[in-house]
């Protein structure tokens, strides 16, 4: 285990014992890291145990966004822009508010970003110029 992965367990260790699976904190503490890789990694884990879940296009959506910003910080838009695309239609079907997440939000940045790699012809990384968002979980009373 290289010594990132056993950073990743560690901070996936500190989220057990939570009311959701401790690789759905760590996707969110990862992203907030601008850790694209290891936050579709750490997600992929709980997206294969339910393949057949409720949640399965959620947590699917969610990986191809972490996905997206892996593809943007390579400077590779277009790949970028597909798993935008890919992760707003996985994402839509789901309430607003689903998970503890606002995902009407999400699906609103997505727009933003692929506005932004579309405006720019696909020339520019967005992320050289606005920061990468900041996904945050709702709390329940």
């Amino acid at each position: 285990m290289g010594k990132k992965s056993a950073k990743i367990a560690a901070l996936i260790q500190s989220f057990h014992g939570r009311a959701h699976d401790a690789h759905y904190f760590g996707y969110f503490e990862c992203f907030n890291r601008g850790l694209y890789y290891e936050a579709h990694e750490v997600l992929e884990e709980l997206w294969l145990a339910d393949r057949k879940g409720p949640n399965h296009g959620f947590y699917k959506g969610l990986i191809q966004l972490a996905g997206a910003f892996v593809h943007l910080q390579k400077n590779r838009l277009r790949p970028a822009a597909a798993l935008f695309r890919l992760a707003r239609a996985n994402l839509q079907p789901y309430p607003r508010i689903h998970e503890r997440l606002d995902t009407g939000q999400i699906v609103a940045s997505v727009d933003v970003w692929l506005s932004l790699l579309e405006e720019s012809d696909f020339t520019a990384s967005p992320l050289e110029t606005d920061p990468a968002p900041k996904l945050a979980l709702i709390d329940t009373p």
